[in-house]
């Protein structure tokens, strides 16, 4: 007579070696009964308390292939905690010709084994729903002493033995490289697609996306706060991040999610996302108006005045105060003693250790580990139709690893202090008038600009502090230089 075994555990507190357990005497049982195993259906951390189990309900649906007419597990708990699924289930396994056999409770096919089963799914309901309760308590109880619950950790974290959060070193350096380069103006799609070439992974073993990074720049738990449910530590575990670098990349988080239709405007406003009103501390938006003749007129507008904040701040011409903009920046890097100081400071930075490859490197450990346990089952009997499957990944992604550390060790060059310097001087010879020159500068060196009603307030990626200017001087001086820039003043 043809069976399957069905096994399963449940959660993180129950190993592989329960899985081991469960067929060795199911196995035991079809030997003593001759019972010929053709499959096996194993299901590793669902519950038995709902059906949305994959090899269950692939088990279920080949049962109406009539290919065997015995499902052998090793408590009826195993096969649903659930009367109401039990029932149903075992209802349309009946039709298709197949029983459900426990391979350790002794329960006979009279009446009296109706019974008997019937007491068995209900102790084993009852049992999963106080489980569910001291499981909740158990659970509060780790919240209130900063303990694991469970559950994928956030990168750059792993669990010690007594259940405390971890750093794991290599890999919270990727997530500092993350804040650090949102925060210096990097799109997220840009560096999703740097740390993909570079063969990272997230903690679910995925490829970066820009949803993966939003959730990791939002994760409050990086500032070394512990959040579970209700239960809220700061400094409850380990802090990776700094709390002002985590504050900068809420605010420019912030920013970037009220403005996302700069690269769908017309008319592209350069200082989007940069330029701020000094009177109440709202993003300047771009905005348009048409003059009795015709003409179009572009400007940066408060937002809060737009939202009839009581912010007083004017709105000032865009050709204006972009051009203001570009022309001090320019005015302020290219000095010889600034230029110098930024080539040391990337020249300093090369020497730094590229985390890239100590994480593959841990992957490549864990990679091996996993194989030498597989590789220890087969040996000690255990093969299931899943094993050659999970060999061949194994040792595919053993190889993809060996290959991308070694590329890793060749990818990255070092710069002289001259290449850096040349590298800087390109943008001293570009065209102030070309709109992707003009991009280039305001993205790479500004920060951000604050507009006051008499002044100009800014602050450079390259240099420390601000600068002030006087608007009055300002407009004298690009009014000396061009009157087609003048005529276009703040209305």
């Amino acid at each position: 007579m043809n069976a399957v075994i069905y096994a399963r555990y449940s959660s993180d507190n129950q190993r592989e070696e329960s899985i081991e357990g469960q067929l060795r005497e199911c196995l035991s049982y079809a030997e003593k009964n001759n019972l010929k195993i053709v499959n096996h259906y194993i299901d590793r951390a669902f519950s038995a308390r709902t059906d949305d189990r994959p090899a269950f309900r692939q088990m279920i649906q080949e049962s109406e292939k009539k290919e065997f007419s015995i499902i052998l597990v090793w408590k009826l708990d195993r096969f649903s905690r659930d009367r109401y699924d039990s029932a149903y289930y075992k209802h349309q396994l009946k039709k298709n010709g197949v029983r459900v056999i426990s391979a350790t409770e002794n329960i006979s096919d009279g009446p009296e084994g109706i019974i008997l089963e019937s007491m068995l799914e209900g102790m084993a309901e009852y049992y999963s729903a106080e489980l569910a309760v001291k499981v909740r308590r158990g659970q509060q109880e780790n919240a209130l002493k900063c303990r694991s619950n469970g559950g994928v950790l956030p990168l750059g974290y792993c669990v010690s033995k007594d259940h405390t959060f971890e750093i794991v070193p290599e890999k919270a350096a990727i997530v500092r490289e993350i804040f650090t380069r949102y925060d210096n103006g990097e799109a997220l799609q840009t560096i999703a697609n740097s740390l993909n070439k570079q063969r990272l992974r997230t903690q679910k073993d995925k490829e970066f996306r820009v949803s993966s990074l939003g959730k990791i720049l939002r994760n409050r738990k990086y500032t070394g706060e512990y959040r579970y449910d209700t239960t809220v530590i700061p400094d409850g575990m380990p802090r990776i991040i700094e709390q002002d670098l985590f504050d900068r990349v809420q605010k420019r988080l912030d920013q970037n999610k009220r403005a996302p239709g700069r690269a769908k405007a017309e008319e592209e406003y350069l200082l989007t996302t940069k330029a701020f009103c000094g009177e109440c501390g709202s993003m300047l938006v771009g905005d348009c108006g048409t003059s009795k003749t015709g003409s179009v007129y572009y400007y940066y507008k408060c937002a809060g005045r737009k939202r009839h904040n009581g912010c007083k701040l004017k709105p000032i011409k865009k050709a204006w105060l972009e051009q203001f903009v570009v022309e001090t920046t320019v005015f302020r890097v290219f000095r010889e003693e600034e230029m110098n100081r930024i080539a040391d400071a990337l020249v300093k930075l090369q020497s730094k250790e590229d985390p890239v490859i100590p994480v593959l490197e841990a992957e490549l450990r864990d990679c091996e580990q996993k194989l030498q346990n597989l590789m220890n089952a087969i040996l000690a009997g255990i093969h299931t139709a899943s094993t050659k499957e999970m060999l061949e990944q194994l040792e595919a992604q053993k190889e993809d690893l060996q290959l991308s550390i070694t590329q890793a060790r060749l990818r990255r060059p070092v710069y002289s202090k001259d290449e850096i310097l040349r590298w800087i001087m390109q943008f001293k010879y570009g065209s102030l008038s070309d709109p992707v020159y003009r991009r280039r500068i305001i993205d790479v060196f500004v920060n951000s600009v604050y507009i006051f009603d008499d002044k100009i307030v800014f602050t450079y990626n390259f240099k420390d502090g601000t600068d002030t200017f006087s608007l009055k001087d300002v407009s004298a001086a690009i009014y000396a230089k061009s009157s087609d820039i003048a005529d276009s003043a703040s209305p």
